[in-house]
């Protein structure tokens, strides 16, 4: 057996919030819609990865997602643009990792990445 994906599943009464900050601000494609689940994500390959942990790293909390993008810089003028409060960061942390966090429309506490 072979895991081949792996989804992050966030319970909601309103799905439509999540436009905004998922395809909007992050650039993430509507992969199915069928109203009451949306899924978003990219049609280039995407590594399986699960992460457990007792902190976030440099003593932040652990985050509910990590994105790892190919420009944080730009996503993170997206977000400022957006108006999404900056939670942690922008750092440069020791593990050669640039990253912020930031809340989503559900309160989730996301890592957005790249690696250095």
């Amino acid at each position: 057996m072979k895991v081949k994906r792996i989804v992050a599943n966030i319970a909601t009464e309103d799905v439509a919030k999540a436009k905004r900050f998922y395809r909007d601000v992050l650039g993430l494609d509507v992969l199915m819609d069928h109203g009451w689940l949306v899924s978003y994500g990219s049609a280039e390959k995407m590594t399986v990865q699960v992460g457990v942990a007792t902190e976030g790293g440099s003593g932040t909390p652990v985050p509910d997602l990590s994105i790892e993008v190919d420009d944080v810089e730009e996503a993170l003028a997206r977000c400022v643009k957006a108006k999404i409060r900056i939670e942690y960061g922008p750092a440069d942390e020791p593990w050669r990792v640039r990253r912020f966090y930031v809340r989503d429309p559900f309160g989730r506490l996301i890592n957005i990445l790249t690696h250095t």
